[in-house]
């Protein structure tokens, strides 16, 4: 399992439920778009510290964004 886009689709997943564009999220949790975007695609490799700042933007847990879902 490839965690960089399980993390990415994750990130994904919720900012849509949670209806902010990346550039909110960014806004929110101090990362720029850019990395957000790379996040999302899998392009970018996050600390857990990264990983944490962007739930605590999201207002989830940190678990959200490293849990594999049901299919």
């Amino acid at each position: 399992m490839d965690m960089r886009k399980l993390v990415g689709d994750n990130c994904l997943r919720i900012r849509l439920k949670r209806g902010l564009t990346q550039e909110q999220l960014a806004e929110r949790s101090g990362l720029t778009q850019q990395y957000l975007s790379d996040l999302e695609r899998g392009k970018r490799n996050p600390t857990i510290v990264t990983i944490w700042e962007i739930a605590q933007a999201l207002e989830v847990s940190h678990e959200e964004l490293v849990r594999v879902l049901a299919e």
